[in-house]
């Protein structure tokens, strides 16, 4: 079972190398391994577990956070019902030698900016990534599937990704102007979150009309979510 000590800390030289392609037939060890992450949140967005064993909930992990420099990571992103219940998952998978094979113009942050499981600390300001993405990666049987991403899941998978390329959420940040606005970009808040198909955004107790998004994140549990 996966832990916080487990996972490595920025200044970690293992963050900022690029990781290998993974070859296949995976070995017992690295089918373990992938499989401990996915568990790892999981284990993370429920109350009971996480509170039992100390761990940070999010919905992203990547190997080299593990100390592992491989093309690996997984993700399990969920969907809440009204009550904040957990209704399904939006993207739950653990996926191998991972690549965007093509993505948009138009950019997307998460209003707040982002976090991560391997930074204890605030970093301020947005992180702007395209808001579609195309993706192609591999299952652990070896198998090639592609999935087309938008939104918060895009933001999410693009995050893991970048820790494959020793990469960190803050290096897209501009440090004159860390919360700065182009006309182009789609801001969106992730704290606790439902997500379904609508046209407005609740946060708290403000409201905020999105044009161009179709998506509802409510606040449901109260607990602080890292992207990994």
């Amino acid at each position: 079972m996966i832990t916080m000590q487990d996972i490595i800390e920025e200044g970690h030289p293992t963050l900022r190398q690029a990781a290998e392609a993974v070859e296949f037939p995976l070995t017992d060890e690295l089918k373990a391994t992938a499989l401990a992450m996915h568990e790892f949140l999981v284990n993370s967005q429920n109350p009971e577990i996480a509170e039992k064993y100390g761990l940070r909930a999010g919905v992203g992990l990547a190997a080299p956070q593990i100390n592992l420099p491989k093309q690996i990571f997984a993700v399990h992103i969920m969907s809440y019902d009204e009550e904040g219940n957990e209704a399904e998952p939006l993207l739950s998978e653990i996926l191998f030698n991972p690549k965007i094979i093509s993505h948009s113009v138009q950019e997307v942050a998460l209003r707040d900016g982002e976090g991560c499981l391997s930074v204890n600390r605030e970093v301020p300001g947005l992180v702007p990534r395209p808001r579609r993405i195309r993706l192609r990666y591999q299952d652990m049987e070896g198998k090639e599937h592609e999935l087309r991403l938008r939104d918060y899941e895009a933001i999410v998978v693009q995050h893991e990704l970048d820790h494959l390329k020793g990469i960190m959420f803050y290096d897209h940040i501009n440090q004159q102007q860390p919360w700065y606005e182009t006309r182009f970009r789609i801001i969106v808040r992730a704290s606790d979150w439902v997500i379904i198909s609508v046209l407005f955004f609740y946060a708290g107790r403000n409201y905020f009309y999105l044009s161009c998004l179709d998506y509802l994140a409510l606040s449901c549990h109260g607990r602080e979510m890292r992207l990994k």
